[in-house]
């Protein structure tokens, strides 16, 4: 019971860090020089939680 609530909550940490991510590149650090590559990060982090969703409603996590 305590790792399926771990799952849950590093999933919902992971989304958050993604979305703070996402919205800092859109917002103050737009201008960034590197914020291409701070989005990809973020999209990355997106993927990864994806990921993580699909093996935990699959019953594979």
């Amino acid at each position: 019971m305590l790792a399926v609530m771990a799952l849950w909550i590093l999933f919902i940490v992971i989304v958050l860090s993604a979305t703070g991510v996402l919205a800092l590149t859109l917002g103050p650090l737009k201008t960034a020089r590197n914020v291409l590559t701070l989005r990809l990060i973020a999209g990355v982090q997106y993927i990864m939680a994806a990921a993580l969703l699909g093996a935990r409603l699959t019953g594979n996590a």
